[in-house]
């Protein structure tokens, strides 16, 4: 069985009907007769929602009991054994409770696609990996169940639910999104209109740049050159001139006109034509158009307005921006100029601004349309000028006689303006076709193809001399200025390539996508193998052209080392081009190698830092853990011994000896459970909303009565925590402030609130921490200046930061005024809803 497919319902809010459209299809395709099951369905009480769910088989749900407290989670292994055609999965970006195979729901989707299971979920905008730091400055709120944005790019169908943020705010007046209690709150935080309108546009432009991937894909396939103006692309065509800024200037602001405008600025570097692009110009402009929000691309073409025009229809672009020539009025003999033959050649579909800026007139700008070392427009009038000039020469020659000396220095005039004009074959036809009319027309006996006189056979052979001579060195001339120009955009290309490397864009995926635009191809694929009989795997791709699993298939391969070889189809390259791509493909192998030398050392690091850890806590284990066991195995032998008679004030002595040392023992273990979970990411906080005086009191259990002091007030507002991490991180920041206060100083632990947070304070009257050693103390297994062995195995404030940034808070230190430390532990406070007016008080506002 293939693997499944997996269709998503995505909404920028809670509440626009995300699962409701998903049992909807669930009903739709019931009806068809489709295998279709719920899996896992959130109503959150919403009767609506609710009623969706009859008729619908329902697979129960699995129970999972986490610090005493039974929570239930999708069963995937009876979703798998059911093996139904069609799952519906609700809120994709869930964190399961920790005790189910996985730890993400997006995970648990992936096993049931893998077998074969179609899957309908849904899920909200904020939960989007990358969009974290944009919702979090948004709405103030830091989502922390996110799902990979690849998860939801792999889906077979996306489907927006949309609902306009005061349809979604009358959702919630009404009572059917949250229960009442919450209604206020939600409207006056999260709801607020403005949150509402910048998450749909989020929901919007990201559905929308997912659509344009699929037109870009389905175009690609189906060989659509036609543009559809779908979006608006604006193309930038630069010249490496100083008028590139104005331009990209004024197409970012066409694109800012149209919902969604996108800004491309390509520059074309040809191999055969004299542009004077500055490599320092060029790279200004590039760091322009991308401050801009736009993209910066550089393209080989030897046809300058074919190659932008092709780039544009191959982005879908709709619009074209160009600047006027800054060529002299002399040099449109030559042709008219790029933006006109753009202009001409666009077609309907394709919109051409020609700008003016300062520079207009001033210098030659982009280079005229040729396909040839001269050109073909010279290479024409070449041809004429060597076949068609000696027959118009003869015909003035014939009515005005000026001997046959100042007729051999015409011809060979003629012969070498074929040469300047079309290179060696017009001035070798011109030569040939010259000597033939000298011979008939001019030479004694005339109209007779022999010669009487020597000395006139010496000037016909001098006058071919030089005709050819002339015409050689044209010639090699012209294919010199080819190679120079050729190395030039050659040097221009490896330039920004380097440029990319410098930059860190040393992605692969970023290099082939590269190399690809380069080029004009399809695709292009870093293939690799293990040995000369394994098979070839591929690396790294990009573009949308058929797979290619071998090199031999595709249309250029690039050897790279024996096992290794970038692919790239969509057209033969001419061997000229195979050194560049030699330099792409040499580049590609060093970032494949530089990529997995980074990801090995990353394991490495890890491996190290688990060492470090273990190293660190062999030595508790030798000697922080020993002590206790060693005082709590002495006493209970002591009171084992027949040999002395205890009394009973020495028994009880001796009782509270075992007690400390079972405490100091419990706590050292759990620091290090803790500190070992924190290490491996499988501390997943239960986020309630509780209040900070209902922790506070639990937090001090572990320290000796009248040694710590509370300062809580009860207006303080509740806070987004998890209750057992917080009462961890609390108990050791107060633990480790007792044990570094003087004798009768009592610990201070005061709260206080402070825009949208909750600061606690553990303020310590100790000999205090100097600045440079504030961050040092929350590292593992650090005790400050000379603190015993037996005073722990230094987690305590290791573990109270991991507890905290896992809520989504802060733990830092800071110096207590008069002397000491203070803890200053941040967490996220909970908006309360503003409390209901009085009857009496309504009734007169009312009446006002």
């Amino acid at each position: 069985m293939g693997r499944g497919k997996l269709r998503i319902y995505l909404g920028a809010a809670p509440g626009v009907g995300k699962t409701y459209a998903m049992l909807a299809e669930a009903h739709r395709r019931v009806e068809r007769g489709t295998d279709c099951v719920v899996a896992l369905v959130e109503h959150h009480g919403r009767s609506r929602t609710e009623v969706m769910l009859s008729g619908l088989e329902q697979i129960p749900r699995r129970e999972v009991e986490y610090r005493g407290t039974a929570f239930t989670e999708l069963d995937l292994d009876a979703v798998l054994a059911r093996a139904p055609r069609v799952a519906l999965v609700d809120e994709l970006a869930h964190t399961n409770v920790p005790g189910v195979r996985n730890a993400k729901r997006w995970q648990d989707v992936e096993e049931m696609l893998a077998a074969g299971i179609d899957v309908v979920s849904t899920v909200n905008i904020q939960h989007l990996e990358s969009l974290g730091d944009v919702v979090e400055s948004i709405t103030g709120v830091r989502q922390r169940e996110t799902v990979p944005d690849e998860v939801v790019r792999r889906a077979d169908q996306i489907e927006l639910v949309d609902m306009s943020p005061q349809a979604l705010r009358r959702r919630m007046a009404h009572g059917n999104i949250y229960q009442p209690d919450k209604v206020d709150a939600a409207l006056s935080n999260y709801f607020r209109p403005g949150n509402l309108t910048a998450l749909r546009e989020l929901a919007l432009l990201w559905v929308a740049d997912r659509a344009d991937e699929y037109l870009q894909q389905y175009r690609s396939e189906h060989r659509v050159s036609k543009i559809w103006g779908s979006r608006e692309r604006i193309v930038v065509g630069l010249t490496g001139g100083p008028e590139g800024r104005t331009l990209i200037r004024r197409a970012a602001r066409l694109a800012e006109k149209g919902a969604g405008g996108e800004v491309l600025a390509v520059y074309i570097a040809r191999s055969d034509g004299l542009t004077s692009a500055s490599p320092k110009e060029l790279a200004v402009q590039r760091t322009l158009v991308e401050d801009l929000g736009g993209t910066f691309h550089h393209v080989l073409g030897e046809d300058i307005p074919a190659a932008l025009l092709d780039f544009a229809r191959g982005v879908n672009a709709t619009q074209i921006v160009l600047g006027s020539s800054r060529r002299k009025a002399w040099q449109y003999v030559f042709g008219p100029g790029v933006g006109a033959t753009v202009a001409r050649e666009s077609g309907a579909d394709l919109d051409v601004h020609i700008v003016t800026h300062e520079e207009v007139a001033k210098g030659r700008g982009l280079p005229v349309a040729r396909g040839a070392r001269l050109g073909r427009s010279r290479i024409v009038w070449g041809w004429f000028t060597g076949i068609g000039g000696p027959v118009l020469l003869t015909l003035l020659l014939s009515a005005v006689h000026l001997g046959l000396a100042n007729d051999v220095l015409l011809y060979l005039a003629l012969t070498v303006a074929a040469a300047l004009l079309g290179g060696l074959y017009p001035a070798l036809a011109s030569a040939a076709v010259g000597s033939l009319l000298l011979n008939w027309f001019f030479t004694p006996p005339v109209n007779r193809i022999t010669i009487a006189d020597p000395r006139n056979i010496l000037a016909l052979a001098i006058f071919v001399g030089v005709a050819l001579s002339v015409a050689s060195v044209v010639d090699l001339a012209a294919r010199r200025t080819h190679q120079a120009a050729r190395l030039r955009a050659e040097s221009e290309i490896l330039s920004f390539l380097a440029g990319d490397v410098l930059r860190g864009e040393t992605s692969l995926e970023t290099l082939l996508e590269r190399v690809r635009e380069t080029f004009g191809m399809e695709s292009a694929a870093l293939l690799e193998r293990e040995g000369d009989v394994a098979p070839w795997t591929c690396a790294g791709r990009a573009g949308s052209g058929p797979p290619v699993d071998r090199p031999e298939d595709a249309d250029v391969d690039m050897p790279v080392g024996d096992h290794m070889a970038l692919a790239l189809t969509g057209r033969v390259l001419p061997a000229e081009d195979r050194r560049v791509l030699a330099a792409f493909a040499a580049q590609a192998a060093v970032v494949l190698d530089r990529r997995r030398l980074r990801e090995e050392a990353d394991r490495a690091r890890a491996l190290a830092e688990g060492n470090r850890i273990r190293t660190a806590l062999l030595a508790a284990v030798s000697h922080d853990l020993r002590t206790p066991l060693a005082g709590i195995k002495a006493a209970v032998t002591s009171l084992r011994s027949d040999d002395v008679a205890w009394s009973e004030e020495d028994r009880a002595e001796l009782l509270e000896g075992i007690e400390e040392g079972a405490d100091r023992l419990d706590h050292l273990v759990g620091n290090l459970l803790d500190m070992s979970r924190l290490q491996t990411g499988t501390v997943t906080p239960l986020i309630r909303e509780i209040d900070v005086d209902e922790v506070a009191p639990m937090a001090l259990g572990g320290v000796p009565e009248g040694s710590a002091e509370l300062d809580i007030p009860e207006t303080l507002p509740m806070v987004a925590v998890d209750a057992g991490l917080l009462e961890r991180a609390m108990a050791n920041l107060v633990e480790n402030a007792v044990k570094y206060s003087p004798a009768g100083r009592a610990v201070l632990v005061a709260a206080s609130a402070l825009a949208d947070r909750v600061e606690v304070r553990v303020v310590d009257r100790g000999p205090g921490v100097p600045d440079e050693a504030k961050d040092r103390i929350f590292e593992p297994f650090q005790r400050y200046g000379d603190a015993p062995r037996g005073a722990g195995v230094g987690l305590g404030l290791a573990v109270a930061r991991g507890f905290a940034e896992a809520m989504g808070g802060t733990l830092n230190a800071e110096d207590t005024p008069g002397g000491g430390l203070t803890m200053v532990l941040t967490l996220r406070a909970v908006a309360r809803p503003a409390p209901a007016p009085h009857p009496a008080t309504a009734e007169r506002q009312a009446a006002g």
